[in-house]
């Protein structure tokens, strides 16, 4: 089972948890419903265009409107800490929640509870929460960006605000900024860091880039980053190794962007739509 958790920017969204459907650039959770526009619901989007080519668990997403008060993050917390334990998930997906180290501290013991234990992705404002604790080793895959990676390669910075000068100019310091983050023990098992070239890492180093196809209007297209680690977690969830999850979803990524012959107005749910034939070609060619 897949669990995807975070939030939405709508003060009015209640906390729904449960099996997620898509209906057409709209995903459904009971009666509820949300735009595939960016954020988590790009995130989820990304999953459950890929489950219509491979043979995911069921997908369920945890979700809650916040819009930075961090009051619907801590009720999507508390229920995590009471409902994760619940049920074998394979794979957990944490996305968009105000961090808050002593809740994700409880939300990690929850998970621990948990056997086997799940395969378990970060990105965005969980991921600081996990390296502000201390506690980002306990994960399989981070999926930062540049200037998030300089985040987690500067150890004395108790929050993304107080992060050194060396995030400026970072694209080009990815490889120094990966090898600080593995040396101050603030990275996940693995790193898929997003940018004009995608870069797979652990503490040995790079593994793996990815740099084409590369289409300049993806860059002004908010969502894309999203997309990345939802197609990260269904191809963990169907069963790849996650290093080799993560690399096949950064080339599915960067194809179903360029199907999408993108111009800056250009939304995500359009890319969304092209995800399957995207995937479907990248199988394909890597023999899957």
């Amino acid at each position: 089972m897949l669990c995807i958790v975070g939030t939405v920017p709508d003060a009015g969204f209640p906390l729904v948890a449960g099996p997620v459907r898509r209906e057409n650039d709209r995903l459904a959770i009971g009666d509820r419903t949300v735009a595939i526009h960016r954020g988590t619901p790009a995130l989820v989007g990304a999953v459950l265009a890929a489950a219509t080519v491979l043979p995911l668990p069921p997908v369920e997403a945890w979700l809650v409107g916040d819009i930075g008060r961090g009051d619907g993050s801590r009720r999507l917390y508390a229920h995590l800490e009471a409902e994760l334990p619940r049920r074998p998930w394979t794979v957990v997906v944490f996305h968009y929640l105000q961090p808050d180290v002593d809740w994700h501290n409880r939300v990690l013991f929850a998970v621990e509870k948990i056997h086997p234990r799940p395969v378990l992705i970060a990105d965005a404002g969980f991921m600081y929460a996990a390296k502000m604790s201390g506690q980002a080793r306990e994960y399989d895959l981070f999926t930062p960006d540049a200037g998030e990676l300089a985040f987690l390669a500067d150890e004395d910075a108790p929050h993304p605000f107080y992060t050194r000068g060396f995030i400026l100019h970072q694209e080009e310091r990815v490889p120094e900024l990966i090898q600080r983050a593995y040396c101050h023990a603030n990275a996940a098992r693995w790193l898929l860091v997003k940018g004009q070239t995608d870069h797979l890492a652990d503490g040995g180093g790079i593994h793996e880039t990815v740099a084409a196809p590369a289409s300049p209007a993806m860059e002004a297209m908010g969502g894309t980053g999203d997309t990345l680690t939802g197609l990260a977690a269904a191809l963990a969830a169907s069963g790849m190794p996650v290093e080799r999850a993560a690399i096949t979803a950064a080339r599915v990524n960067r194809l179903a962007g360029h199907l999408a012959d993108p111009t800056p107005a250009t939304q995500i749910a359009a890319m969304v739509r092209r995800i399957p034939a995207a995937l479907k070609q990248v199988l394909d060619e890597s023999g899957a």
